[in-house]
């Protein structure tokens, strides 16, 4: 691990301190990586209201950045090879931040804008953060995705909980109350700046460079040449697809149900906590397994079943939100874990998790749009919520594929 290697020589005190700082910055960079844009969601009324969208043009909310995980994610790796994988995170955490300060502008143009640049940040950290840890945690790539996989859901939780409050003071409104989240990312900056001291570029010994921009595909095969690849790929698609259809409709969703705004954001903020729960059950039950596919089974079936219960039996709508949040983290997590375990090296890793996300999400892209038309033309949310049960249940298909016990070839 390149990381140890560059702590060789140091007191332990030093060392310690350092692999603290090493590890929090990581979990920060994560806390960045969904709650910027899911916290759009319990306010959408409000933003529909100020600039009269539509239910298609709200639901661009959502989808425009997917769309840029789409397009930047092929990119990012071929940026960590040029600039270093620290730089890379670094300049996804500014694009993130300017993103969030940019909506402070009363303009439609603006809002949309800042919603694509923050969406290439977080595509920039979506891809890095697995090469990441794949390079200097190869021991523990379980626990560090669960880990950062848990800080992604506490502080997009929690945002998600406080946003339509903080947006109901007056001296804020919906716009002030979306740039509080700035101040994490300012903590993100601070504490990532002593990486970029040692500017490391991912490992390249044997790797599968060329599903990357600039490999050289008369050595290596290009990752997406092979079914084990686009298996991880559909995987992390169709689930992304179920998770941003909920994350962009739910507070809207339970509002139809008869809960109240208040009520709406508070749940959407316990489906993203929940996402994160799921990493105390398979940091310890991975290793044990000889693969995963019934975790990915069970987590699929289990997303597809909440989600039909938010259709039939919204009143269990507390439940639902739960289960169906714990699903999404499951399966994420899985995901994520799949890159590492599916790929021999860090450069593999990356250039699967460019593949995984850049397709990944052209697929989940259309799900936030889709769900608001269907909403528009039936007059309810059942098209919506059964688009997500299906999703979730294919999931469950193609899990029984990236779940085996197989690495890509060189």
């Amino acid at each position: 691990m390149q990381f140890v290697k560059r702590l060789e020589g140091l007191t332990p005190s030093i060392i310690a301190s350092s692999s603290f700082i090493f590890v929090l910055g990581i979990f920060f960079v994560a806390a960045n990586l969904r709650a910027p844009i899911t916290g759009i969601a319990p306010l959408l009324d409000k933003i529909i209201a100020t600039f009269e969208l539509s239910n298609t043009q709200a639901g661009m909310l959502t989808t425009l950045p997917l769309i840029a995980f789409a397009v930047s994610s092929p990119m990012a790796a071929k940026l960590a090879r040029k600039i270093g994988i620290e730089g890379s995170l670094f300049i996804a955490l500014l694009l993130i931040g300017g993103g969030i300060n940019l909506r402070l502008m009363d303009s439609v143009w603006a809002l949309y804008s800042a919603t694509a640049i923050i969406g290439v940040g977080i595509a920039i950290g979506n891809v890095l953060l697995p090469s990441l840890i794949k390079r200097d945690f190869a021991a523990r790539v379980a626990v560090m995705t669960s880990c950062y996989v848990l800080a992604m859901g506490i502080f997009s939780g929690g945002f998600s909980a406080i946003v339509t409050p903080l947006a109901n003071i007056e001296a804020l409104d919906w716009q002030g109350a979306l740039s509080v989240f700035s101040l994490i990312t300012l903590v993100s900056l601070l504490l990532w700046v002593p990486r970029l001291r040692s500017q490391t570029m991912p490992d390249v010994r044997g790797a599968d460079i060329s599903g990357i921009p600039g490999g050289n595909p008369l050595k290596t095969s290009k990752v997406w040449h092979f079914p084990l690849a686009w298996q991880v790929t559909i995987f992390l698609g169709l689930n992304s697809f179920m998770t941003y259809i909920l994350i962009g409709w739910l507070p809207n969703i339970l509002v139809e149900a008869g809960h109240t705004p208040e009520y709406a954001g508070v749940l959407h903020g316990w489906l993203q906590v929940a996402s994160a729960v799921p990493g105390f059950v398979l940091i310890p039950l991975l290793p044990r397994l000889k693969d995963q596919r019934v975790p990915a089974v069970v987590m699929s079936i289990l997303g597809s079943t909440s989600a039909l219960g938010l259709l039939y039996a919204p009143q269990f709508a507390l439940l639902w939100t739960i289960l169906v949040g714990f699903s999404s983290g499951g399966c994420f997590i899985l995901g994520l874990s799949f890159i590492s375990f599916r790929s021999q090296d860090a450069m593999q890793a990356a250039s699967l998790s460019g593949m995984a996300q850049s397709f990944g999400y052209s697929l989940a892209a259309i799900g936030p749009m889709l769900a608001g038309y269907m909403y528009s033309s039936l007059g309810n949310w059942s098209g919506g919520l059964w688009l997500c049960a299906s999703a979730s249940f294919c999931c469950a298909i193609v899990g029984l594929g990236c779940g085996r016990d197989k690495v890509l070839p060189k």
